[in-house]
């Protein structure tokens, strides 16, 4: 087997929540999926009691009413604690994390894990969160002048992956993710000859390129709120 990063454990992170906002917005599921190539996939998962309202846009997007969260959901506290170990854990030993919009579920998680008293990622590791894989980020790199929107389903069907279940749920979204990747690397053969530090370098210079370019547009539009932010993985603009 060739013995690129791809062919190596990859951590999946997906999060759906009350919102778009980083700063004031709950985690409601999130989903970790430790895909070893030649050995297996472990999906772990956690529904949490967001302590706030579910707003009814956002419920009609991943599933979970208020009712469903405050019956069966855990305190996040714990959950938090256990999803921010196992991040730590695994990154530590340099398997990539893989989550697809990276910069928005990770920016939540550190604010949902400083609300609860709990260190953050960069806090555990000593240093920013890397390696980050993001095939949205990638996905703007590469093919930069495709028509059409990106978001996961988009992306799914025009590389041809099959989801087993419905989008917008945590764990089918983090598969759909590891399998968008896998296409990206057999589309793009450069990216699994990239070591990953560089490939997060690079990620970073993409993800900026993209906010100035998307930002300038929204000004030639006269649009008005917040644009995109050039700071990748660990920031997030609502609005995008």
């Amino acid at each position: 087997m060739n013995e690129t990063w791809i062919n190596r454990p990859l951590l999946g992170f997906d999060t759906e929540t009350t919102g778009v906002d980083v700063a004031g917005d709950r985690i409601v599921t999130a989903a970790l999926v430790l895909r070893t190539p030649g050995v297996g996939t472990e999906v772990r998962t956690w529904l949490m009691d967001p302590g706030m309202e579910i707003p009814e846009e956002a419920a009609a997007i991943h599933g979970i009413s208020t009712e469903h969260a405050r019956a069966h959901g855990v305190q996040p506290r714990e959950a938090l604690e256990e999803i921010a170990a196992e991040l730590a854990t695994h990154l530590a030993d340099g398997v990539p994390v893989v989550a697809y919009n990276a910069a928005f579920d990770l920016s939540l998680l550190d604010s949902e894990l400083l609300r609860h008293g709990l260190k953050t990622l960069p806090q555990r590791l000593g240093h920013p969160v890397e390696p980050v894989v993001d095939p949205l980020v990638i996905d703007r790199w590469l093919d930069r002048y495709r028509a059409g929107k990106r978001r996961l389903g988009d992306l799914t069907q025009w590389y041809g992956v099959t989801s087993d279940g419905d989008l917008h749920t945590a764990e089918v979204d983090v598969l759909a993710t590891l399998d968008v990747l896998e296409a990206l690397t057999r589309r793009f053969p450069q990216l699994e000859r990239m070591p990953l530090a560089d490939l997060h370098q690079q990620q970073i210079g993409a993800h900026r390129q993209w906010a100035v370019s998307f930002n300038e547009w929204r000004r030639e539009q006269g649009l008005d709120g917040p644009g995109a932010s050039g700071t990748w993985p660990v920031q997030y603009s609502a609005g995008i």
